[in-house]
């Protein structure tokens, strides 16, 4: 047997299994249209083999979450999304506020982390938690050693002004990411010391990205020297060869993140959506996310996670109140105190 052979075999059975795991059989003409707001491998491999299951057509986009919630509340009179899955949940928990999301309450609940299970219960089963994963610092030690800079291991290190102009980070208005990072600083410093925290630091930042996962790749190619993002990014970017990428919590502690899954209010293709959405919360379509390198802590805890996740265990995490800061006045008012008294401030 050749060896092409053999791999469309392989192939072939792998979109059996998968069909076979979420419980699909091929549906030949549907369609759904989706957002995805996390990795874009994982955007992308996910709609691929779903599609290969199931015969069911995705037309999906890739985009920040901040952006994502934008679209949909852009849409809300005529919506033309029906799922939008992946990326920090605070956006999902604005859309559900909204009126923007379909309740949905999958028969399945048990199968899934308590984290995620609570998402579900906090907003009236309108977003389900995807996965998890915590904020962190990645850097690259050619760069810094260069130099002649220490790796930062504590928040209270980043506002060195050693490190001016060798900082990324991402801008909490676009990215979910950034709006973490900025929500968990406030409760766990308190607000105004955030602010005057968050102003020390606005001096050392080279840029705000638009999106939340931009930094890994940053540090990676040597483009700078230290990002502020999810640390799993960074870990991913050392085992894809890069090894001079490094990541480190917080000594102080961290926010964290449990990424979204929604139904969108209104949906065309409803019933496309719901298979779309069970597969990617089933064991085959959560495998998608480390296959892809995308190694966030998947929510369906019925299978061994890949090895190389890192785990959230070791991290101190802070008591995050998603349910005060996913609110839309919330995040609207520090977003707008961030740009009013951070942004604008010169570098």
């Amino acid at each position: 047997m050749g060896i092409a052979l053999r791999t469309a075999l392989r192939a072939a059975a792998a979109v059996a299994i998968s069909i076979a795991a979420a419980g699909l059989a091929p549906a030949q003409g549907q369609h759904l249209t989706a957002l995805c707001s996390t990795d874009q491998s994982w955007c992308e491999l996910a709609a691929r083999e779903f599609q290969a299951a199931t015969g069911i057509r995705v037309l999906q986009v890739r985009k920040a979450t901040g952006e994502a919630l934008a679209q949909l509340r852009a849409e809300a009179a005529n919506p033309k999304t029906d799922l939008w899955w992946g990326g920090t949940g605070d956006p999902y928990l604005q859309a559900a506020e909204a009126g923007l999301l379909e309740p949905y309450r999958p028969a399945y609940l048990n199968e899934l982390h308590g984290w995620s299970v609570r998402q579900y219960a906090m907003s009236g089963n309108m977003v389900g938690g995807f996965y998890t994963s915590a904020i962190g610092f990645g850097w690259n030690e050619d760069v810094l050693r260069k130099k002649r800079l220490p790796a930062p291991r504590c928040w209270s290190d980043l506002i060195d002004p050693k490190y001016k102009g060798e900082i990324e980070t991402s801008h909490p208005s676009s990215s979910g990411t950034g709006y973490t990072i900025l929500a968990g600083l406030v409760q766990m410093m308190g607000e105004d010391a955030a602010f005057d925290y968050l102003k020390k630091l606005h001096r050392n930042v080279t840029q705000y990205t638009r999106s939340g996962t931009a930094q890994a790749k940053s540090v990676a190619k040597g483009e700078v020297g230290i990002g502020v993002s999810f640390i799993f990014g960074f870990e991913n970017e050392r085992q894809q060869g890069f090894t001079m990428v490094r990541s480190a919590a917080p000594c102080e502690g961290t926010s964290y993140e449990i990424g979204g899954i929604a139904l969108v209010k209104g949906a065309r293709n409803r019933d496309a959506a719901l298979r779309y959405y069970d597969w990617l919360m089933s064991p085959a379509g959560q495998q998608i996310g480390a296959r892809a390198n995308s190694l966030q802590v998947p929510a369906n805890k019925t299978f061994k996670p890949d090895p190389r996740i890192p785990g959230v265990d070791a991290v101190r995490l802070i008591k995050y109140d998603f349910e005060k800061y996913g609110k839309a006045a919330e995040r609207r008012r520090l977003i707008e105190r961030w740009q009013r008294e951070v942004e604008s401030l010169p570098r």
